[in-house]
């Protein structure tokens, strides 16, 4: 079994890699035994559909001294089954890693040694990025967008290579938190958070499992989970809008009355309507947004379901808070 305190945890979300796996092994231990630190690693199987759990138990069994794993039942998303980990992480340091080797494990000691230097938070930010064209503008515009509607400040929001001292793992699970973004959570419980540049190369086989609509959602949670701003700037926007539609009744009630009736005025009264029909649609759908995140923490469902862990003590399923975003 592993050290009750090993100094340093490891946490991979696990997701339809079966190709991916054995390299990420081969790269992975050879890396962390080299340290020369007593480590641990957990790996979330997120209702994988492949041979990903398969390869994950052979990989127990060669090596039982540093390997655990969580089974989910079903897929809950990235984001439950790191939490799943965080839960049961018992070292002092902890790694969150991609298993689609993107962000190579040799970089880890690069988050270490920021670490090791002060810091209780140090995220990573990828150089020369190999993703693809509108990818890479996509997040430029997602991280202008969330810089200028919150207070979450970091490069690079899509480098899951992450390092977290225990204390901000474990204010991270006391949160309750669901529907967000771990990575922005830790960074509003750290007192002196760092980023660190690390390599990013290609995926080694298989696709992204996050499609177009997945990462809007995301970076939709990240921005209403840590900020009032679209709600405000919805406000302000209906404000104007109102302010707008009423100088225009003025001035057609004016020319109605001192030039006569506009040929074809009926029609621009139907596409006012229509726009301020839509305003409030649009401001009807984020207050639902906001009530729907309210409504999910208060019902207080079991967030996941684990199926079996192999290595480490024996835990129950996590505690009933909320389902989180069943997504891949």
């Amino acid at each position: 079994m592993p050290a009750a305190t090993p100094e340093l945890s490891v946490v991979i979300p696990v997701y339809n890699e079966e190709l991916n796996l054995p390299v990420l092994f081969a790269r992975l231990y050879p890396v962390l035994d080299a340290l020369g630190r007593s480590y641990e690693v957990l790996f979330t199987n997120d209702g994988s559909a492949d041979g990903s759990l398969a390869l994950l138990r052979a990989q127990h069994a060669a090596r039982p001294d540093v390997t655990r794993v969580i089974d989910f039942n079903a897929n809950y998303g990235q984001h439950m089954a790191i939490l799943a980990a965080f839960e049961r992480v018992r070292g002092a340091i902890v790694v969150t890693l991609d298993a689609d080797l993107q962000n190579p494990p040799e970089e880890i000691p690069l988050l270490l040694a920021r670490i090791d230097a002060g810091h209780d938070y140090v995220g990573g930010y990828r150089l020369d990025r190999r993703d693809s064209w509108f990818r890479t503008w996509a997040s430029r515009l997602v991280n202008f967008v969330r810089e200028r509607t919150t207070s979450i400040r970091m490069t690079d929001q899509g480098c899951m290579l992450r390092a977290y001292r225990r204390g901000i793992v474990e204010a991270i699970v006391r949160s309750g938190a669901i529907n967000t973004f771990i990575p922005a959570l830790a960074y509003s419980f750290a007192s002196r958070p760092a980023e660190v540049g690390v390599r990013h190369e290609e995926r080694h086989a298989g696709v992204s499992n996050y499609s177009f609509y997945r990462l809007v959602r995301l970076n939709f949670d990240l921005i209403t989970g840590f900020s009032l701003a679209p709600l405000q700037i919805f406000t302000m926007f209906a404000l104007c809008s109102a302010a707008g539609s009423f100088l225009l009744v003025l001035i057609l009630a004016a020319r109605r009355i001192f030039v006569g009736p506009e040929e074809g005025g009926l029609f621009t009264l139907f596409g006012i309507l229509f726009f301020l029909i839509s305003v409030t649609m649009v401001g009807i759908g984020l207050i639902g947004e906001y009530v729907g995140r309210t409504y999910q923490v208060v019902r207080a469902r079991q967030r996941y379901h684990v199926r079996e862990e192999l290595g480490g003590p024996a835990l129950e399923s996590a505690a009933p808070v909320a389902p989180g975003s069943r997504q891949a």
